[in-house]
């Protein structure tokens, strides 16, 4: 992390630290720092399932040179290697994560928490960091972080209302993202707590 900040502050910018994959890994170094499990909780509630998505991105985009988008940013050339091999800490953090949750237990409380964090995130990028296009005058510099604006770098999405579309995203990631992790990282540690009573 003393690394990745600077550089990544250099060469993306402070907004870049709007992601929400940069978010996990700050309250990642938090529950490793403080033993947190709501920290690990609430970055695993986050981010498991997009990482999950972003690994088999990368992978199709290797093996392919196809992607869904998630990854293009890393076979830009305007983009330092360095930088791009920091944005490996995507393929290794998932499993992280998971570590943590099993050594400290799952927080129940991390569903809403990270609802609560994301929300207040995502309000702050649709007001105030830009939209797609990126600038040709400064091209490593986010835009539509988290997607607030649409599904692409290069143009905003038309399908509806702008407002709606971003409060739909928000909803959506709620109930098909964080829900469905939620439940799955409660019964696992549920599990969990079974087998070491009948141990």
């Amino acid at each position: 992390m003393c690394i990745l900040i600077p550089f990544y502050w250099k060469t993306y910018g402070p907004i870049n630290f709007l992601y929400m994959c940069d978010l996990a890994l700050f309250l990642t170094l938090g529950a490793i720092w403080f033993e947190s499990p709501l920290m690990a909780g609430m970055a695993a509630v986050g981010i498991l399932l997009p990482q999950c998505v972003w690994i088999i991105d990368i992978c199709i985009r290797l093996v392919t040179g196809h992607s869904i988008g998630m990854t293009e940013y890393m076979f830009k050339e305007t983009i330092p290697v360095f930088a791009k091999m920091l944005s490996l800490y995507h393929l290794w953090l998932p499993c992280l994560l998971v570590y943590l949750v099993y050594k400290k237990g799952y927080d129940r409380r991390s569903l809403v928490c990270w609802t609560a964090l994301m929300w207040a995130v995502m309000v702050i990028c649709y007001l105030f960091t830009p939209p797609p296009p990126v600038d040709p005058a400064n091209p490593n510099s986010p835009v539509n972080i988290n997607y607030v604006f649409g599904f692409g770098p290069e143009k905003a999405q038309t399908l509806m209302h702008p407002h709606l579309y971003v409060v739909s995203l928000m909803v959506g990631l709620l109930l098909f993202i964080y829900m469905p992790t939620h439940w799955v990282l409660k019964w696992i540690d549920w599990r969990l707590k079974v087998k070491k009573r009948s141990v």
